[in-house]
C-alpha cells in the first residue's frame, strides 16, 4: 500500500489576477485529501472516492493500458479523471504499468471550495512522480497556487510561471488571527466559469503592481484596522475588474469588522476579520459555517 497526502488551499489575495502574473498570497489549510494506492497484478484500475463523511460518492474501473472506462458511477468525472491518469502517464510511462485498487478520502466538504481538484492531481503526480504544474495544465488549468499550497506546509508568496512558478514561503502569523474567521456562503463557486467571463486585457501592470503592494503589506502587518483597510482596498480593486459589488458592500454592510472574498466571486469562503462576536453575526444570518483561523489553516 502506497499513501499520499495533499492539503487544501485557500488564496488571501490576488484572486483573479494571479492567472496574470500578480503576487498571491496563499495557504494551506488543515484538511485536504488522502490518496491510497494497492498495485494489484491485473489490467485493471479500481477507482473508489470518498467524502468527508467516508460516503462513496464517485467510483469507476479502467482498463489499463488506456485507461478504457469499463465501468463508472458518473461518466463525465471518468472521463476527467482519465484524461488526468493518461497525462501523468505521457510524462512517466513507467506509470501505471499494472493494476491497481486506489481509494481517495476528503477531510473537507467537497462544496466547500478547498481544492478537492487540485488536491487531486498533487496526489496523482506524486504517485506518479511528475511535474504536478504540468499535469495542471494539460487537466483542469488554473493558476497552480493550489499545488504549492498542496505539498508545503507554511504561507507562501505565489507568482505564476508557467510550470516552474515562484514559491517563496513566508511568516504570515497576524497578532489578531484569533478574531479572523472563515464564513462559507452555502454556495458552490465554479471557478472555471468565474475564469472565463473575465476579459483579461483588463488586468494590466498597473493592477498587477497595486495587488502585489496590497499582498506586501498583508502579510507583514500587525496592525488590525490596517489589515481589515487593506481587505477593502482590494476588494475594491477587483470589484471594479469585475464591475461586481464587494460581498460586504452587497450581504453585510452593517458588518463592524472587514471583509474579504476568497477565491471566485460570488461563493465559496470569505475572510471576516472581526472580534469575538463575528460568529454570532453570520450565524444570525443563516451562514452556519463559521470556522476560525486557527481551526482552517495548517500549523496555525
Amino acid at each position: 500500500m502506497h499513501s499520499y497526502y495533499s492539503h487544501g488551499k485557500l488564496l488571501l489575495t490576488a484572486e483573479y489576477a494571479v492567472l496574470k502574473g500578480a503576487k498571491g498570497l496563499a495557504i494551506p489549510c488543515e484538511r485536504g485529501q488522502i490518496l491510497d494506492v494497492k498495485p494489484q497484478p491485473s489490467d485493471y484500475l479500481s477507482w473508489k472516492s470518498f467524502d468527508v463523511n467516508r460516503a462513496l460518492w464517485f467510483s469507476a474501473t479502467f482498463l489499463l493500458p488506456f485507461f478504457s472506462i469499463v465501468e463508472c458511477s458518473e461518466v463525465s468525472i471518468a472521463e476527467k479523471l482519465g484524461a488526468i491518469l493518461k497525462a501523468a502517464k505521457k510524462q512517466n510511462e513507467k506509470f501505471l504499468t499494472q493494476g491497481a485498487v486506489v481509494e481517495t478520502h476528503l477531510e473537507f466538504d467537497r462544496n466547500w471550495g478547498l481544492g478537492s481538484s487540485s488536491t487531486l492531481i498533487s496526489n496523482i503526480a506524486l504517485w506518479a512522480g511528475v511535474n504536478p504544474y504540468k499535469l495542471l495544465e494539460q487537466s483542469f488549468g488554473g493558476s497552480g497556487y493550489d499545488l504549492a499550497c498542496a505539498q508545503l506546509e507554511t504561507p507562501l508568496l505565489y507568482t505564476r510561471k508557467g510550470v516552474q512558478p515562484l514559491v517563496e514561503s513566508v511568516t504570515f502569523d497576524p497578532p489578531f488571527k484569533k478574531d479572523l474567521f472563515f464564513v462559507h456562503l452555502n454556495k458552490k463557486q465554479n471557478s472555471l466559469e468565474a475564469i472565463n467571463a473575465l476579459n483579461w486585457d483588463t488586468i494590466d501592470q498597473k493592477l498587477i503592481s497595486e495587488i502585489n503592494y496590497i499582498t506586501e503589506k498583508i502579510v507583514k502587518c500587525t496592525d488590525h484596522s490596517v489589515f481589515n483597510t487593506l481587505l477593502s482596498d482590494h476588494e475594491k480593486i477587483i470589484g471594479a475588474l469585475l464591475q461586481q459589488t464587494p460581498v460586504q458592500e452587497l450581504l453585510f454592510p452593517d458588518y463592524m469588522g472587514g471583509i474579504k472574498s476568497l477565491g471566485a466571486w460570488g461563493g465559496d469562503f470569505i475572510l471576516a476579520s472581526g472580534n469575538q462576536k463575528t460568529p454570532n453575526y453570520f450565524l444570525e444570518k443563516g451562514f452556519t459555517t463559521v470556522i476560525p483561523y486557527s481551526e482552517m489553516i495548517f500549523g496555525s
